[in-house]
């Protein structure tokens, strides 16, 4: 056998190697998430959900009603999506750490808002009390199509800094609104 092959047989077994690590690391996330819960707040969980859809279900008895409450939250999705111009294209979440009260995911979001081409990676931590679960926004990084605009910058990195996505939201809807705006305006001219 010549090195050529030899080498190609190599960089075959590191791929196979590598796709093996991330699978496994895919299947013990799923594990982690499946075990977060103990069998009591399973059971409690089970036995409020079937005690909602089967003695006080709020009208939603049949399948034709839970058909048309999907047509309904689809189409308040597809207003929101009009109204505020956003569209998410892609999402995906990994979780980083588990412990009992404790867990931290690393979110990846992009997508349109208007002409603008945006994404975002965070990481959310999510800590759960006796009674409530509180979460907050960390290492927030955001790349946005039209960074060289200086206020544009500054807008970004001081949302990273605090970490408001809310805040960055309803700004990237009126700034992209009026990008596009004059986008075209200056199209018009040229």
């Amino acid at each position: 056998m010549d090195n050529n092959t030899f080498q190609d047989y190599e960089n075959e077994i590191r791929s196979l190697e590598e796709e093996i690590q991330l699978l496994t690391e895919m299947y013990e996330d799923r594990q982690q998430e499946s075990t977060f819960f103990s069998d009591e707040e399973i059971l409690m969980a089970r036995r409020s959900f079937q005690g909602e859809f089967h003695g006080g279900s709020k009208g939603l008895e049949s399948p034709s009603d839970l058909k048309a409450q999907l047509e309904s939250l689809e189409t308040d999705l597809s207003f929101l999506m009009k109204f505020t111009g956003i569209q998410f294209t892609n999402h995906s979440k990994k979780t980083v750490e588990r412990t009992r009260n404790r867990t931290v995911r690393k979110h990846r979001l992009s997508g349109n808002c208007h002409s603008l081409s945006f994404q975002l990676e965070f990481q959310l931590l999510e800590v759960q009390n006796k009674e409530n679960v509180s979460a907050v926004i960390t290492d927030l990084s955001i790349i946005l199509e039209s960074g060289e605009d200086s206020d544009v910058s500054k807008f970004v990195s001081s949302t990273e800094e605090h970490g408001n996505l809310l805040t960055f939201f309803r700004s990237l809807s009126s700034y992209a609104e009026w990008y596009e705006h004059r986008r075209c305006t200056f199209l018009h001219f040229k």
